[in-house]
């Protein structure tokens, strides 16, 4: 998630993720918490990238990715478009992580892909829907910017949607939300859903919950705050942003059969599901240990059946 201070999370879960809680209810923001890196079109790299504005009244913006062998290709070659999400648990985090910059390149490169990484509002200053609204906010501005990578290289056929903590979640509900969207995302079509490491929750302890409490990214007092801050106020975890098994809507589910998300919810509604679980490592761990992107990028690859 970040370069974390060395502050106790059981003492100060608010300060561990860079957040002072004023007196007034109100939060500031360390503006030095997360190492960010700028989009970068260098001719010598493997992948170019460049940031494009979404909706400057929300300041939501994406981070494009392009395969640079694909540039100079003719005719134009379409190649997949993969929309990411990052996490931070709807309180943190930024497209222009470091972390996150080099593994969407990674995947870009590896699978090989356009990659649209999103810029969504945070909470609490946006409570949720605010990121679910950004998010298919962003689909839309895909599907009509008049964006040159996405109108020459980008198949909108084969469009797949993919997160990784509060990412995830985000997917998932972006993805019941694009279902019920029908046509009006067309020439879009989604065709599966990459929840990774989703960040789900209710009231009830999970198991992994239990068993990740001093997780050394996102442990429970650092969990617990960040979904203070991200549901809207008034509610618990038990609400339908949070936990899935709560008010799920089965048209939407019936919907998005064929697609590829979550695994014993989605099964148990008929949702072709393929899950993979790696023991041990820590939440996020995709972004922080470099040598598991190839791996990931790889999965997705064969996954999707992404071929150039």
């Amino acid at each position: 998630m970040a370069n974390m201070p060395p502050i106790d999370p059981n003492v100060d879960p608010y300060g561990y993720v860079g957040i002072v809680k004023n007196s007034d209810g109100s939060i500031t923001r360390a503006t030095d918490f997360f190492q960010s890196s700028p989009a970068c079109s260098e001719p010598n790299l493997p992948v170019i990238s460049k940031d494009i504005p979404i909706n400057p009244a929300r300041n939501t913006w994406a981070r494009l990715y392009l395969p640079k062998q694909y540039c100079d290709s003719n005719p134009k070659v379409k190649i997949p478009l993969l929309v990411y999400y990052h996490g931070g648990g709807f309180v943190i985090g930024s497209a222009a992580y470091s972390k996150l910059h080099d593994f969407t390149s990674d995947l870009a490169c590896y699978i090989p892909a356009i990659v649209v990484s999103v810029e969504y509002r945070l909470a609490p200053e946006h409570r949720l829907p605010a990121a679910y609204d950004d998010g298919i906010e962003a689909l839309h501005w895909i599907r009509t910017a008049k964006v040159e990578w996405l109108t020459e290289f980008a198949d909108f056929s084969r469009c797949f949607l993919m997160g990784e903590s509060a990412g995830g979640n985000l997917t998932y509900h972006v993805g019941l939300r694009a279902a019920s969207c029908g046509g009006d995302l067309s020439p879009l079509k989604i065709r599966g859903l990459v929840l990774q490491q989703p960040y789900f929750g209710g009231v009830k302890r999970t198991e992994s919950e239990v068993r990740l409490a001093k997780d050394e990214i996102l442990p429970i007092a650092v969990n617990d705050i960040t979904w203070e801050m991200a549901l809207p106020l008034g509610v618990d975890r038990d609400h339908k942003y949070s936990n899935p098994r709560v008010d799920v809507e089965a048209e939407a589910f019936e919907k998005m059969k064929g697609q590829k998300d979550l695994v014993r919810l989605l099964e148990e509604y008929g949702v072709q599901v393929v899950g993979r679980f790696d023991e041990g490592g820590c939440h996020g761990i995709d972004l922080f240990d470099k040598s598991r992107s190839k791996i990931v990028a790889h999965f997705l690859a064969d996954f999707f059946g992404f071929s150039v």
